[in-house]
């Protein structure tokens, strides 16, 4: 009897998270970043540009190392992986052009 009660209880938490459940994002979990995708909104000085998130928030990025090295361009348009710090989720790095 009680597994049946937990057999019930378990689907009717499935049908729910079946519901409510939204779209899943592109967010990984990469050491102590988290990275994401967004788009290129603005270029500013000295390889920083403004970059807008699949979730909408806007989020201020610079360049990778990797990437300054190996003259990679980024312009306005481009959509880019961006690893956000843990700590600080308005700062982040991009790490690949796609």
């Amino acid at each position: 009897m009680k597994d049946n009660r937990k057999k019930d209880h378990k689907n009717k938490q499935d049908n729910q998270d079946k519901q409510t459940k939204e779209p899943k994002k592109d967010v990984k979990i990469v050491k102590d970043f988290l990275e994401t995708e967004g788009e290129v909104v603005e270029a500013l000085p000295n390889g920083v540009f403004k970059v807008k998130l699949d979730n909408g928030n806007t989020v201020i990025a610079h360049l990778s190392g990797k990437m300054r090295i190996n003259f990679i361009k980024v312009s306005v348009g481009d959509r880019v992986v961006v690893q956000l710090s843990l700590y600080d989720l308005t700062k982040g790095r991009i790490v690949y052009r796609k």
